[in-house]
């Protein structure tokens, strides 16, 4: 008997100041990163897909980016610091609740 399947793992990257393309309220934003992995016999051996995501504090909103608009976001100062909400950049396109 073979057990095998994935597992889906979170890493928050930053967390930064957004105005929510949803809610339309600025509030700090998780950037994540999305793995998923294919496992066997519960050890996860390789990832098969990687999505990057923000999140909305405020309403929960989750809106999926690519990897380039990602990598923009993390360098944007953290939440709670400084300068005025920035706006989603244009390539993103909107996701799910999840």
């Amino acid at each position: 008997m073979i057990i095998f399947g994935t597992r889906r793992a979170v890493q928050q990257l930053a967390m930064v100041l957004l105005t929510c393309a949803n809610c339309h309220r600025s509030a700090a934003n998780a950037v994540l990163k999305l793995v998923t992995k294919f496992t066997l016999f519960f050890i996860p051996l390789f990832p098969v897909r990687t999505r990057y995501a923000t999140q909305c504090t405020a309403c929960g909103f989750q809106m999926t980016v690519d990897k380039v608009a990602a990598e923009q976001l993390t360098q944007l100062p953290p939440a709670g610091s400084g300068p005025p909400p920035q706006q989603f950049p244009q390539q993103q396109h909107p996701g799910a609740h999840g």
